[in-house]
């Protein structure tokens, strides 16, 4: 199980930080047709609301984005997974289908409204570190062009950063080959329901994707 912390610097200046850590061995397979089932029931909920977009300034999401200011990055422009998750649902569109591990991490993210991060561990070097990304330093996101991360919140490994609660790198990325790895659920406002949603992610995971060796910590 790799070594997870969160550097103190963060910690100062977001000192609600906390992060639940689950490690699994997995089949990562073409997504089954129960969890698309699950995954349209989620959207269905969401969008049944009395105010649907009242979601966006739950508490959960509140902190993701005062976290990001306090880092000194724009919450409007680098927003955290989660709040992006429920925008694309509330415009209309469904959520991403990846394969089985990626869209349990996806619905589990949308249900709990915390961003999440989602690793192979077979490109992960050594232990792994919450912290402040620094001037220069950038990486190819899953999908996307270059991101800046100067301020943004990563995960840095011995390589250096691989992860963010905004979009993690194609470095570390879960493809059809994964068969270990590490999700980390980010909270910028205690440690509170974390354990739920890591109980939550762990049963989904098992269903779907025949989860074993599972493993759980909560560091805040």
């Amino acid at each position: 199980m790799p070594a997870l912390a969160i550097d103190s610097a963060l910690k100062t200046k977001c000192p609600g930080s906390a992060l639940g850590l689950l490690i699994a061995r997995v089949n990562t397979i073409e997504t089954p047709s129960a969890l698309l089932e699950e995954m349209k029931s989620a959207e269905s909920q969401i969008l049944q609301l009395r105010e649907p977009r009242a979601l966006l300034e739950c508490s959960k999401i509140l902190a993701t984005r005062s976290g990001y200011k306090a880092l000194g990055k724009d919450p409007a422009r680098y927003r955290g997974s989660a709040e992006a998750l429920l925008r694309r649902i509330l415009s209309g569109k469904s959520l991403p289908q990846i394969n089985s591990v990626v869209d349990v991490i996806n619905l589990v993210s949308v249900e709990s409204r915390f961003p999440i991060g989602l690793y192979d561990l077979a490109y992960v070097n050594g232990s792994i570190l919450f912290r402040a990304g620094l001037a220069g330093e950038t990486y190819k996101g899953i999908g996307k062009y270059d991101l800046n991360l100067e301020g943004l919140p990563v995960f840095c490994d011995e390589m250096g950063p691989h992860g963010s609660p905004t979009s993690d790198s194609e470095r570390t990325m879960v493809t059809s080959a994964t068969r270990h790895v590490a999700a980390i659920l980010v909270s910028f406002g205690g440690p509170d329901d974390l354990q739920s949603a890591l109980d939550r992610m762990s049963a989904l995971l098992q269903k779907y994707a025949d989860a074993r060796d599972i493993r759980f910590e909560i560091i805040s």
